[in-house]
């Protein structure tokens, strides 16, 4: 039976609160070479604790999400960038759907300088972003509010979402496989997303690529289901085939656009 030593249990702790912890700063803090973080990493990741990326190691769950504010500080300059790229793609005077997500969130505040747009949420950290502009028209679905981000799920919503078609559909997951899967944790979030997909005339995929490295239990749909993904990077070749045989437009965005805005 493979021991945690202290420091391991005290980068498991920062890596619950944070989401994600780098080779460097974790040196630095416990005053250890880089060699010794990846070895604690590495011995964490095959225990199935953590999951490596590149630079350092994301919690890892395959039933349970990361909690929101530690998804908030994931890859969040990635996921401005994504929010300002499929923002753009977005045309004044124009109806649309937007799910749960930090990335979605990004897109939100990403859209404020949008003029005459009929929103559709499930989110009520986006309506909270987008109900304060005059030109725009934000409905909220009804039904049971998750504390822990604020994502309105169940029955209620999937029913107010039924009775609307929109121009385009901003949708988030909890993790991609390479074959195309969407996934995502909570069955009745998942049926939202659902409905949401298949009553809009277009539907946007904005997710950064640590999502390719997660792995979640309930099945949203497949990436054929939609036409346009935004992403900082897609490393995966398998998966990039997948969009290509499916005619998934992918847009590959950087960091380094998020900065300033």
């Amino acid at each position: 039976m493979q021991t945690t030593s202290a420091r391991q249990k005290e980068i498991m702790a920062l890596a619950r609160v944070q989401g994600r912890v780098s080779v460097e700063g974790l040196a630095g803090k416990f005053d250890v070479t880089p060699q010794t973080i990846r070895k604690d990493l590495n011995d964490l990741c095959e225990r199935r604790l953590l999951n490596r990326i590149h630079g350092g190691a994301i919690i890892a769950s395959a039933v349970e999400n990361t909690a929101y504010e530690a998804r908030r500080l994931i890859a969040a300059l990635e996921k401005r960038a994504i929010g300002a790229r499929a923002a753009a793609l977005i045309p004044n005077q124009s109806s649309l759907f937007i799910n749960i997500g930090t990335t979605t969130e990004e897109v939100a505040r990403a859209l404020t300088a949008h003029e005459d747009l009929l929103v559709i949420t499930n989110n009520l950290n986006v309506a909270r972003t987008l109900y304060p502009f005059p030109s725009f028209e934000v409905i909220v679905a009804g039904g049971p509010v998750r504390r822990s981000d604020g994502a309105i799920v169940g029955a209620a919503a999937v029913d107010l979402i039924r009775q609307f078609k929109v121009d385009t559909a901003v949708i988030g997951a909890s993790a991609i496989d390479e074959d195309g899967a969407l996934l995502d944790f909570d069955y009745r979030e998942v049926r939202v997303s659902q409905a949401i997909m298949e009553n809009a005339r277009r539907v946007v995929l904005v997710a950064d690529r640590l999502k390719l490295e997660r792995t979640a239990p309930v099945r949203i749909g497949h990436i054929s289901q939609i036409q346009v993904f935004v992403t900082d990077r897609l490393p995966s070749a398998r998966l990039r085939a997948v969009c290509a045989e499916h005619a998934v437009d992918v847009i590959e965005t950087s960091a380094a656009e998020a900065v300033g805005q």
